[in-house]
């Protein structure tokens, strides 16, 4: 278990919960990495899994691993975009989509995740182009959050990140605890 961390609170953060860490240039290239690899590691958490079981919820009163995979792919769409105004205008107030409400919607809730899991991979690759395409002083281009204020490029990098790691071990976890 994760030190100071419930039962609950370990099924719905089993990586802990995301924490900004001064970037260097070396973690800003390791993480872009993620975002490369990613879309593999989210392919392997859901492979063979029947509709069964990704109409299967991963904590008790959590969502079920298909909402996990259309989230991890809406929110993933919906924040590249606050890349591309953070770099091109100065301090834009970005839309932020309520992720809880468009996770009941039925596409949401649909076991058919296969167009969701190529939709990742290809998002992911725009998301690399453009990283990879910044110069250092990019990376403290700023946008305001309507929750959390103003953050940088570096922030948005990490977090998403963290998101893709966080939902892929929800899935990954919940597999080796239903032993599939």
């Amino acid at each position: 278990m994760i030190q100071n961390m419930s039962t609950e609170e370990e099924l719905k953060y089993p990586i802990g919960r995301f924490k900004f860490v001064h970037p260097t240039l070396e973690l800003r290239a390791e993480q872009i990495h993620q975002f490369r690899i990613a879309p593999c590691f989210l392919n392997e958490a859901v492979k063979n899994l029947t509709k069964d079981q990704l109409l299967s919820t991963y904590r008790p009163g959590g969502w079920t691993l298909a909402q996990v995979v259309h989230h991890l792919v809406e929110s993933d769409v919906n924040a590249y975009p606050r890349l591309k105004y953070a770099l091109t205008m100065n301090l834009p107030d970005v839309m932020v989509a309520e992720q809880a409400l468009w996770a009941e919607l039925p596409d949401a809730k649909s076991p058919s995740i296969g167009l969701s899991l190529v939709l990742f991979e290809a998002i992911r690759n725009r998301w690399v182009e453009a990283f990879e395409s910044l110069d250092i002083s990019s990376f403290d281009r700023q946008w305001r959050h309507y929750r959390y204020g103003v953050l940088t490029i570096d922030f948005l990098l990490q977090q998403y990140v963290w998101h893709a790691r966080h939902h892929i071990a929800q899935i990954s976890e919940h597999r080796k605890r239903m032993r599939w």
